[in-house]
């Protein structure tokens, strides 16, 4: 298929526009889905938003893939008074490297989350209360066949690309892997193949905090209720590994919460009260995430990520890619310490051996794992052309 079989709603603006108020959309199923630890639940439901329109083919829509702490608004915003836009807002909209004039943009929230698709947080309808700890383990691949289940019943033929960084750079390459008639063009961003001991270290401390934290309850507390402490902790050193240590020394350095000049933190005589700003940053980020993100899903996605393992899987990671038939482009930033640019390099390298289309781009920066979520002319530029090659 060519550019001349889409349809346009109407010609990219001369300037990038907005998609502005959008709102989510729950897709449910009540067959049942079998998740590849064996266990299956009698339906699922997928909460998702979308983002331009979908052509009379059904056949010009692009993936966007969320990473672990992501959910399914990527753009625009709910509400007039939202402060924020989606998380992914600077590539998507109109005359954007996701051009919403041109492409008919999707994302979910991935099964196993907590932003209105089916998780540890929603009904068991054999019990009538929260999975809770008794959800099925979930996996990546159970990730992307539920979206796959999804995308057909709304009426996607066939995805011109599907993109994501990080946890949705896993998912990009399972979907090549699993759908490979499904997809067109594969762009994964500071993801891996799979992770290191590093970054699988980082999630058990992190799900360590939830669970020595007395309010998890084994997993069985009240809605609103939980590990809240252990959950923000857990955020907390997680975002540590986002960053970089440069990007960390100009935004904060050792600038004291006292050197603002409207202290907003009161001073105290504590040793241990903030001090720092950088501790005030994190902090925030923790008391920020516990009121948007469930303890369980974290440890059952955190969990996902660890256990993702193409090579193992498979004898090998070029015998993994065997099925792909998309053409791929994988982004490695050159200051991402958690999923580093080598890990990266390798699933291109794996991709060219197996004899598949595949090319790599490394671009500088130092603002860390994080990089692929941020203002980066560069990284659009990549995008807009891989898609439209």
């Amino acid at each position: 298929m060519n550019d001349s079989d889409l349809d346009f709603a109407e010609p990219a603006p001369a300037e990038p526009g907005e998609v502005g108020l959008v709102a989510p959309q729950d897709y449910t199923s009540d067959e049942p889905f079998t998740f590849d630890c064996g266990r299956t639940i009698p339906g699922y439901t997928i909460r998702y938003e979308t983002y331009g329109r979908l052509n009379r083919t059904g056949d010009n829509a692009i993936l966007v893939c969320h990473a672990l702490s992501g959910d399914h608004h990527c753009a625009g915003f709910h509400d007039l008074t939202d402060r924020k836009t989606g998380w992914w807002n600077n590539i998507i909209g109109p005359g954007k490297a996701l051009d919403t004039n041109r492409y008919f943009v999707l994302c979910s929230n991935v099964i196993g989350g907590c932003q209105g698709s089916t998780g540890p947080l929603s009904i068991d309808p054999t019990t009538g209360k929260a999975y809770g700890i008794n959800f099925p383990i979930v996996s990546i691949g159970d990730m992307v066949r539920a979206q796959e289940r999804w995308l057909r019943a709304i009426g996607v033929t066939q995805l011109q690309g599907v993109i994501g960084g990080s946890m949705g750079g896993m998912q990009v390459l399972e979907w090549g892997i699993t759908f490979p008639p499904f997809v067109r063009k594969l762009l994964a961003m500071a993801t891996t193949a799979r992770e290191g001991a590093q970054a699988i270290a980082f999630n058990e401390v992190g799900r360590q905090a939830i669970l020595q934290d007395p309010d998890w309850q084994e997993g069985n507390y009240a809605a609103g209720a939980g590990p809240r402490v252990g959950l923000a902790i857990a955020r907390m050193m997680a975002h540590i590994t986002y960053l970089s240590d440069a990007s960390m020394a100009r935004k904060f350095g050792r600038r004291t919460v006292a050197d603002r000049p409207h202290p907003s933190v009161p001073e105290s005589n504590h040793a241990f009260d903030v001090q720092f700003e950088v501790e005030s940053y994190l902090r925030y980020q923790g008391k920020s995430f516990i009121n948007r993100f469930d303890a369980n899903s974290y440890l059952y996605i955190t969990r996902a990520l660890d256990q993702f393992d193409l090579a193992e899987r498979a004898g090998s990671l070029e015998a993994a890619f065997a099925p792909v038939t998309a053409e791929s482009l994988v982004v490695g930033f050159t200051s991402d310490w958690l999923f580093p640019p080598a890990q990266n390099r390798a699933i291109v390298t794996a991709l060219l051996r197996a004899g598949k289309g595949a090319s790599y781009a490394e671009l500088e920066t130092d603002l860390g794992h994080d990089s692929f979520l941020l203002e980066s002319p560069q990284l659009y530029d990549l995008v807009r052309d891989f898609l439209a090659s």
